[in-house]
C-alpha cells in the first residue's frame, strides 16, 4: 500500500504518503479514484498565487508556522478490505529531517530522510538509500515548512476551474514537479483548506498515482491540521487517523539516520 500525499497535509501525512508502497502489492485492488463533479458554480475565478495565499491564511498563517520547529504526530491506520488496524508515529524536524513508522499486521515500515539524504526500510526491499525520483519526492515533503513553500517545491502551479468536492466547492489545481509530474490539488472555496490532492508516488513497484481526502481539521499550537485522510489507489484504500500532535518537541539529528545493516 502506498501511503501519499503532499506535505501540505500536515501531519507527516506525505511522509507516510511515500514511505509503504510495497505493502500494496499484497492489497486485493479496489476500484480506480473517481474524477471530482463539476461544480456548476460560474464565480469568477481567483489566480493560483491567491488560492494559495488563501491556504497559507486558513491554516495558520506563516508567523504561526514559524514558531514551530518540529512535530510528532501519533494515530492509526484502518484498512477496511483486510479488516486489519495498525499504529502510525511520525516525527518531523526543521528544516528537513523525517522519519514515518507504520506497524500494520506484525509487519513493520520505515522511511526517513536524514537532512542529506532519504531511506526505506521494508520487508520486500529490505533496507535501502533512495534515488531517483523517489529520492526528490523524499526531499520534497521533508521540508518541514512545505506548506509555506508549495511555489518553490512545484515549477508551475495553474487554475483549472471548480469540482466538487463531496460537499466542498472546490478550486482545482495543477502543480507540476521539477520531475514532470503533475499533481491536482483542490482548495475549499469558502475555507481555503486543502480537501483532496491527487499525487503521483515513485517506488520500486513503478510510479502509482493515489488520492487523498482530508477532513477533521483542527487547530494545534496556533496552526490547523487535517486529523483524518482517507487515501485510496487501484491498489488499496485506507485510512489514517491522527490521535496525537505535538509540536516543537526535543528532537535530536541522529535519530533520523539510516540504520545500520543488520549482518
Amino acid at each position: 500500500m502506498t501511503f501519499n500525499q503532499m506535505k501540505f497535509f500536515g501531519s507527516g501525512v506525505a511522509i507516510l504518503a511515500l514511505s509503504f508502497s510495497t505493502l500494496a502489492q499484497a492489497q486485493p485492488p479496489t476500484t480506480t479514484a473517481q474524477a471530482p463533479a463539476a461544480s456548476s458554480a460560474a464565480a469568477a475565478l481567483p489566480s493560483a498565487d491567491s488560492v494559495l495565499d488563501k491556504y497559507v491564511a486558513a491554516i495558520g498563517g506563516e508567523a504561526a508556522w514559524r514558531k514551530l520547529n518540529s512535530r510528532v504526530s501519533k494515530g492509526t491506520i484502518d484498512i477496511p478490505a483486510m479488516s486489519i488496524s495498525g499504529t502510525v508515529e511520525v516525527h518531523e524536524k526543521a528544516p528537513d529531517f523525517s522519519l514515518a513508522i507504520v506497524n500494520i499486521g506484525g509487519t513493520t515500515f520505515q522511511r526517513g530522510f536524514d537532512g542529506t539524504t532519504g531511506w526505506a526500510n521494508d520487508p520486500q526491499n529490505g533496507l535501502r538509500t533512495l534515488s531517483g525520483a523517489e529520492a526528490e519526492d523524499s526531499k520534497r515533503q521533508a521540508d518541514f515548512y512545505h506548506q509555506l513553500n508549495m511555489r518553490k517545491n512545484y515549477s508551475k502551479w495553474k487554475l483549472i476551474g471548480t469540482e466538487k468536492i463531496g460537499d466542498h466547492d472546490a478550486y482545482e489545481l495543477e502543480a507540476t514537479s521539477s520531475s514532470g509530474d503533475v499533481d491536482k490539488m483542490y482548495f475549499d472555496v469558502k475555507t481555503g483548506l486543502l480537501v483532496r490532492a491527487i499525487t503521483t508516488v515513485h517506488s520500486p513497484q513503478g510510479d502509482q498515482v493515489i488520492q487523498a481526502d482530508l477532513s477533521d481539521y483542527r487547530d494545534t499550537d496556533g496552526i490547523k491540521l487535517p486529523f483524518s485522510v482517507h487515501q485510496s489507489s487501484v491498489q488499496a484504500e485506507y485510512t489514517l487517523t491522527f490521535t496525537e500532535i505535538h509540536h516543537n518537541v526535543d528532537l535530536s539529528d541522529g535519530q533520523f539516520a539510516k540504520p545500520a545493516a543488520q549482518p
